[in-house]
């Protein structure tokens, strides 16, 4: 019987690249301009789903990112959506709040 894939069960259906992060590498999809919108909105695990405009905080960072420069992770046969500092510290989208809620 087969089972009901969840959202980053499955690839994403772009091409990667290696991301060097701390430890190693991981493969990091590139997500073209057109299509962030729609990848976000897919991996983002929370109500509301922020634009792509937004501002949001990496709190392992203690630094602001546009939404829209998330990265997408693909590891352990899942995706990750990560902020553009994940090499550095690690943030995930578990780890993203609004500047104000600091």
């Amino acid at each position: 019987m087969k089972t009901m894939d969840k959202p980053g069960d499955l690839p994403l259906p772009f091409p990667t690249r290696l991301l060097k992060v701390e430890g190693g590498y991981v493969d990091e999809y590139i997500i073209p301009a057109d299509k962030k919108e729609e990848v976000l909105k897919k991996l983002y695990p929370f109500v509301p789903v922020p634009s792509l405009d937004a501002v949001l905080l990496d709190i392992h960072e203690d630094k602001q990112f546009k939404a829209g420069d998330f990265r997408v992770l693909r590891g352990d046969d899942m995706d990750w959506l990560v902020s553009p500092y994940y090499p550095n510290s690690g943030g995930t989208v578990i780890d993203w709040v609004e500047p104000d809620e600091e």
